[in-house]
């Protein structure tokens, strides 16, 4: 059996200080993970339980890239995250297991259209089209757990034009990495080549045409992205 035509080549991570690629499946985002952030966005973090969207395995973006500014919104924001990527697959995976997982983490910038999110919750619709566009999973470079281990605490931070505009900890998180892949396989099955951004502190704000956007978090490096003119 053949194909109708060529699939396209499988979207990929880079990985730091390796030729090798780390294949992506899909994208799990944890919403609102942050406390701070949980309550600019107007949510009260201390009552809800972990809620995860998604994003195409195709809308990763390489360090270094240059975007034009997207489609259908005027209001584009960044968010500054934690990136887990799964190596080994599993379902209903206990808490002090769950670390076990993991292959490596790296630094994310989950890009939003936040105007559409906006009428998309006033109108009580998903959230696709917010977050679920060409380019809008921003990826750094994944480190493997065997060199950076796995990190509890370490700043994370966003500058916009060398201009801080998010900065937390990643000791903030409101549910650790290992809440998180025991809630989500729950859920779903995780498999090989999974990636979980697992939310942004507060200070989320707009970007506009020509601004530089660099993400970093300690021990794990930066992920820099350009906003070009719309196309």
């Amino acid at each position: 059996m053949g194909f109708i035509f060529d699939p396209p080549t499988p979207p990929s991570v880079a990985v730091a200080g390796e030729a090798d690629r780390f294949p992506v499946r899909r994208i799990f985002c944890v919403g609102r993970n942050y406390a701070a952030h949980a309550r600019e966005m107007g949510k009260d973090p201390d009552r809800e339980p972990p809620f995860f969207f998604t994003k195409a395995a195709d809308t990763v973006v390489d360090d270094g890239a240059t975007l034009p500014y997207p489609s259908l919104t005027n209001d584009l924001h960044h968010e500054a995250e934690l990136v887990i990527a799964i190596g080994q697959g599993g379902r209903d995976i206990p808490r002090e297991t769950a670390l076990a997982h993991v292959w490596g983490y790296g630094c994310g910038n989950d890009l939003t259209r936040r105007d559409l999110q906006a009428e998309a919750k006033a109108a009580g619709r998903p959230w696709d089209w917010a977050k679920n566009f060409d380019r809008a999973a921003v990826i750094g470079p994944l480190h493997r757990v065997a060199r950076v281990g796995h990190p509890e605490t370490g700043r994370i931070a966003l500058e916009v034009n060398d201009e801080t505009r998010q900065e937390g900890d990643l000791a903030d998180m409101i549910w650790a990495v290992p809440d998180i892949i025991a809630f989500l396989s729950t859920a779903v099955e995780i498999r090989p080549g999974d990636l979980v951004m697992t939310g942004t502190p507060a200070g989320v704000a707009a970007l506009v045409p020509g601004d530089v956007c660099t993400v970093s978090i300690e021990g794990l490096g930066q992920v820099t992205t350009t906003i070009a003119e719309r196309a």
